[in-house]
């Protein structure tokens, strides 16, 4: 889509693409670098990978040592950097659990002059394809999902993994969310730059609603962060470089589509938790 601001109610959003790694300091560098060059360009939300905050492409005490509270220095910081810019920033972070030897895998939303706005803890671990995630990250509670606000559009967050379970996303658009926000490290393998794309798309075409991935740059990730609209429309997509894509979105969009694919309003199901 064109930067060019359209005429109707739309507000412009972006994914933005790095490769966080294990120096703290230098991550928020970049992420301070595109905010700014997203803010430039009139984006209102700017979504950011999974483990923003520092990561090791295998988990250890590292991220233990590394993690730190909603709160802490990365929390306040993406606030301060919220306020400068006036926009709103979406982020991956190892969050540090009191009285647990595991870590939380959490996203964080914060606002220009309301810090965290909503938060969420990855509910499915990453235990799949010779991976072990949940060895060194505690799982998410089942909870309400927490949404925020920009522009008149209600954003929900979710992460990586949980793009496999479409109930985690029917949850949230359940909630009242117009856009999911997911941040993720989609680790590149056989076939897996596929199973991102169709994922990403079904999640939105399916709850006819936006979704805004942001994932890692390769060498570990598999990099295609996208804003997919919907309708299923891949509307801005970052190939492998570190860089921010942005695309217009609006209810006039969602609630255009919904009218033509009620499938939210035709469905006999609904979603539950699990007895565990």
């Amino acid at each position: 889509m064109s930067d060019a601001t359209p005429a109707d109610s739309s507000v412009a959003i972006a994914v933005a693409q790095f490769a966080p790694g294990d120096d703290a300091a230098a991550n928020l560098r970049e992420i301070t670098r595109l905010a700014a060059l997203a803010a430039s360009r009139d984006a209102r939300v700017v979504v950011f990978p999974e483990y923003s905050s520092y990561f090791t492409p295998t988990a250890g005490e590292d991220w233990l040592a590394a993690s730190e509270p909603v709160g802490g220095p990365f929390t306040t910081a993406l606030a301060e950097l919220a306020d400068e810019l006036g926009v709103h920033l979406v982020a991956g972070m190892i969050e540090r659990l009191e009285g647990e030897r595991r870590v939380a895998n959490t996203v964080i939303a914060v606002g220009p002059g309301a810090g965290v706005v909503a938060r969420y803890r990855k509910l499915h671990l990453y235990d799949a394809f010779g991976q072990r995630e949940s060895e060194w990250v505690a799982p998410g509670d089942i909870a309400a999902p927490e949404l925020f606000e920009a522009g008149g559009i209600r954003f929900g967050l979710q992460t990586c993994y949980d793009a496999r379970f479409p109930e985690v996303t029917r949850r949230i658009v359940d909630a009242g969310a117009d856009v999911v926000c997911m941040p993720a490290e989609w680790v590149r393998g056989p076939l897996k730059e596929a199973h991102w794309r169709i994922l990403t798309t079904a999640r939105a075409l399916e709850n006819t609603m936006y979704v805004a991935a942001a994932d890692h740059a390769p060498p570990v990730g598999a990099g295609n962060s996208m804003i997919v609209d919907p309708m299923g429309v891949e509307l801005a997509t970052i190939g492998e470089t570190t860089d921010v894509a942005l695309a217009w979105i609006s209810r006039e969009r969602i609630d255009a589509v919904r009218r033509v694919n009620p499938a939210l309003a035709l469905r006999r199901f609904e979603v539950r938790p699990r007895e565990a």
